[in-house]
């Protein structure tokens, strides 16, 4: 994860030091859902250092309905956030209605959050629209003493929507996912690899790449790694990477045989 710059790191310490306490009197309370919203508007500014004037706006509107809030940076809607009352707990079910707007509103991120729990979703273009839950914090047992958790709060902060670090963390845990894993280890040149290093071990067994990619989907991969829209989205992202390579490799080498052919000519 991206560290933490200095200024941000003091603010979030005192943060998490200031609002702990207000979170768990506030629970103790029960408060309503609009007692909750106020409190996610400072917490906004006060810990993730937004302007709550000019960059957090309340009950968005959606066509012909409202989002609770939603932040904006230098004009453009960043995301859409859902509040709940801080005694209910959370569900998926809960950020769909919020899923949907923004995918209307062409938005990638949406917020859940009751003040204690906070779920930061990827909205995913998909049919049916979709979201990916990212992260997921508690801020009652955060602390500012781990820079683990001042990272994790981070990415919430102004400051990281400016640097992108959202969307690289997310494209990182991408990188990391069952699906993504299970699609590389189904190229040939992973198999390839794989194929090699079992001659290496057995070198009288005749081993094709056929039966080891056999051997993965039917007894190694989980099934649900290799099936259903994440499965087949990761394939194709694989794919593309592949060709563009491949790609690559072949004009490097054609302007290689045009430099040598021009040399040897000249």
């Amino acid at each position: 994860m991206a560290a933490v710059p200095k200024k941000v790191r003091e603010r979030l310490v005192a943060g998490i030091k200031r609002y702990q306490p207000i979170l768990q009197n506030a629970k103790a309370r029960d408060i309503g859902e609009a007692d909750t919203v106020t409190i996610i508007k400072d917490m906004l500014a006060d810990v993730f250092g937004y302007d709550k004037f000019l960059e957090v706006t309340s009950e968005y509107a959606v066509k012909s309905t409202y989002c609770d809030l939603a932040i904006k940076l230098d004009g453009e809607l960043k995301c859409l956030i859902e509040v709940k009352a801080i005694g209910i707990e959370l569900k998926d079910t809960h950020v769909k209605q919020a899923t949907d707007y923004a995918a209307n509103e062409g938005i990638d991120w949406v917020l859940l959050t009751n003040g204690i729990i906070w779920r930061v979703y990827r909205v995913l273009f998909t049919k049916p629209i979709d979201q990916e839950l990212v992260i997921e914090i508690d801020f009652l047992k955060v602390s500012h003493k781990s820079e683990d958790d001042l990272e994790l709060l981070f990415m919430w902060c102004k400051e990281a929507w400016q640097r992108s670090v959202l969307g690289e963390y997310h494209i990182q845990r991408q990188a990391l996912s069952r699906f993504f894993i299970g699609a590389m280890l189904q190229t040939e040149a992973v198999l390839s690899v794989i194929r090699r290093e079992l001659r290496r071990v057995s070198p009288d067994v005749k081993i094709e790449i056929e039966q080891i990619h056999s051997v993965l989907i039917n007894e190694v991969i989980k099934r649900d790694a290799m099936e259903g829209e994440k499965a087949e989205e990761a394939k194709k992202k694989i794919n593309k990477a592949i060709s563009k390579a491949q790609k690559e490799k072949q004009e490097k080498e054609e302007s290689s045989a045009n430099e040598i052919k021009i040399a040897e000519t000249g």
